[in-house]
């Protein structure tokens, strides 16, 4: 428990408040793979569709705690994650709206605390390995 949390705490946007909640809600964080805890945050989108209507997706169920405090971690990301920053640059651009693209970086946020766990390392920037 106490290295998944020097991992996750390593993660530019996560402190350690986010990252006790995280491990509270989400003790296999090392365990699953990204699907499977975005999954359980309940941040994968929902379609509403039938038939011929297709309606909004959105995001739902999940525990609803875990998703609260990963929010406010994916926009302090947005502005200092060089790497989630492109991303929400390039959700923006491409006409996501700003909340949408928020939650898409809370689920990025969450898969790659999930796979750092599981692979048992620390955060490397992309911008420093280049």
């Amino acid at each position: 428990m106490a290295r998944n949390r020097e991992i996750l705490c390593s993660i530019p946007g996560l402190g350690p408040v986010a990252t006790a909640l995280i491990l509270t809600f989400l003790p296999g964080i090392g365990r699953l793979d990204g699907k499977q805890a975005a999954s359980l945050a309940g941040l994968v989108p929902f379609s509403r569709e039938s038939g011929q209507w297709n309606g909004r997706s959105f995001i739902r169920g999940g525990r609803k705690p875990l998703r609260d405090a990963l929010c406010r971690p994916a926009a302090v990301a947005m502005r200092y994650n060089p790497d989630l920053k492109a991303k929400y640059i390039q959700l923006r651009e491409a006409g996501t709206p700003a909340k949408l693209a928020i939650a898409a970086l809370m689920r990025t946020l969450l898969r790659a605390a999930s796979a750092l766990a599981k692979a048992d390392r620390l955060w490397t920037s992309k911008a420093a390995c280049e």
